[in-house]
């Protein structure tokens, strides 16, 4: 039996995607690709999303490798954050 108040918190979704935009001071745009299979005929069909994450320190660029997390609600649109920079333009 499970008591009420003991249910352990979810992960939160993480996403790696690319640096599309700097909008704003401790903003950005990551576009994240997604491939999957059509259902009917099985070709690799890729699918992009854009979100907007919230960059504390400002050390993501433009075209920059990053990894992103679900956060709380920061503004209109951003509800990610960033949590690293995987590998940067050169």
């Amino acid at each position: 039996m499970v008591e009420l108040g003991t249910k352990e918190r979810g992960s939160r979704k993480t996403r790696n995607g690319t640096v599309v935009s700097r909008s704003g001071d401790k903003s950005i745009v990551v576009q994240v690709e997604t491939r999957k299979p059509h259902p009917l005929y099985g070709k690799i069909v890729r699918q992009a999303k854009k979100f907007h994450a919230h960059d504390e320190a400002n050390e993501a660029n433009v075209g920059d490798r990053v990894v992103i997390s679900e956060a709380r609600p920061m503004s209109k649109l951003k509800r990610w954050r960033l949590v690293q920079v995987e590998e940067k333009r050169a």
